[in-house]
């Protein structure tokens, strides 16, 4: 019984950090060269929240992983804004 009640509470507190974690795929349009991404993917993993962001230029977009609980779409958004490459959620 105890076995049962430990593995419970703890499927209970791994659950809601599962349950917070978001992917986004994000359009980048602006990126005109190779270096683009760097940029555009230091922006995003300084992000709160950011666990990974992959950037790739020949699809012009990012794909972000990111706790939602911490931040948002339009933060990542607004970062890739501020670093210069304005980007929107691609559907």
């Amino acid at each position: 019984m105890k076995k049962l009640f430990a593995s419970l509470a703890l499927v209970a507190l791994i659950t809601p950090v599962w349950a917070a974690t978001q992917t986004v795929k994000l359009s980048v349009p602006g990126m005109t060269c190779a270096a683009c991404p760097i940029t555009v993917k230091k922006a995003l993993s300084k992000v709160e929240g950011v666990s990974k962001a992959d950037v790739d230029f020949d699809k012009r977009e990012a794909v972000v992983t990111f706790d939602d609980t911490k931040t948002g779409v339009q933060k990542l958004t607004k970062a890739t804004e501020d670093a210069g490459y304005p980007s929107s959620v691609k559907q």
